[in-house]
């Protein structure tokens, strides 16, 4: 018969570990109980409390569809997919800052021309992005592929929309630099906009009181063969939400000045009917290898 100890029990548990042959999963398995056995000392955390935790945990799980990746939502209002970004990229050394992936990346991104319009019929106050990929020192980086996504102005992805897989992508695509490490694309102004709040997510901010807004921008996944992809956002300097991000993803260095621009041609040369905006970045990668982030649900699945 064994004796059971609160005292002991969170030894007993980390020992049952013991002869797992995955060494990493280990220590973060021992990491995880350590902590959260901890929380329980510390808090007196009630049965209620803690049912009421894993309600919580099970309705983001059901929530989540090949479109729709809640927990990664959960992860970014609580800073903790900022935090892991940071401790995975703790130095710089001159390359662009990084952010959060966010849930919208569902990887279904087509190969587009250079100044291609990614509107597909979205109206909108048109955007020009011009832009240009280099190393630390300068050089070009010559076929770098580049992912591009943002809200339309209504604060929408288009997988958020129920017509997505009939109509297909739109504010989205791939593009690819060229021998001067430059891209370009017509798009419309993105604005800012509140994170899903009908699951437990938005419940959850609402009984913080927090709102639920970030900032307008356009997210860039940049990849460059000997260089470590690049997961950024290009926010729009002005916006009010700019200081309190509702995930916590703005850096200074990320806020970028967009143009209003009156003449009626487009850098492409197309001609424009109406005041058109200007947004234009300069992409710093740094040398390394890494793994590509893919979406964690994929329409595939």
């Amino acid at each position: 018969m064994i004796q059971f100890s609160d005292k002991d029990l969170t030894a007993r548990v980390i020992r049952s570990f013991e002869t797992m042959p995955d060494e990493r999963l280990k220590f973060l398995l021992k990491e995880t109980v350590t902590a959260v056995h901890d929380l329980v000392r510390r808090t007196n955390l009630t049965i209620a409390e803690w049912n009421q935790a894993i309600t919580f945990l099970t309705r983001t799980g059901q929530t989540c569809t090949p479109l729709r990746q809640e927990f990664i939502l959960l992860s970014d209002v609580l800073g903790i997919s900022m935090l892991v970004d940071a401790v995975n990229q703790p130095e710089r050394e001159g390359a662009t800052e990084t952010t959060v992936l966010g849930p919208f990346y569902v990887g279904e991104h087509r190969p587009t021309p250079h100044g291609a319009d990614l509107s597909n019929g979205i109206e909108g106050t048109p955007m020009f992005v011009q832009s240009r990929v280099t190393n630390l020192a300068g050089v070009p980086l010559a076929g770098a592929e580049i992912d591009v996504w943002h809200a339309d102005d209504n604060g929408f992805y288009d997988s958020q929309k129920p017509d997505y897989e009939q109509q297909g992508p739109s504010l989205r695509a791939r593009l690819v630099a060229d021998a001067d490490g430059r891209f370009s694309f017509r798009t419309i102004l993105p604005c800012s906009y509140p994170i899903p709040t009908d699951g437990p997510v938005g419940d959850l901010m609402a009984a913080t009181g927090r709102h639920a807004m970030r900032p307008a921008h356009v997210h860039f996944l940049l990849r460059a063969e000997g260089h470590l992809p690049l997961i950024t956002h290009v926010f729009l300097d002005g916006d009010e939400y700019l200081a309190s991000d509702a995930v916590f993803g703005v850096k200074d260095e990320l806020v970028a000045r967009v143009e209003l621009r009156t003449e009626p041609v487009l850098p492409t040369g197309e001609v424009i009917s109406s005041p058109w905006h200007l947004l234009s970045y300069h992409f710093r990668m740094k040398p390394g290898a890494g793994a590509v982030p893919g979406p964690v649900m994929s329409l595939s699945e």
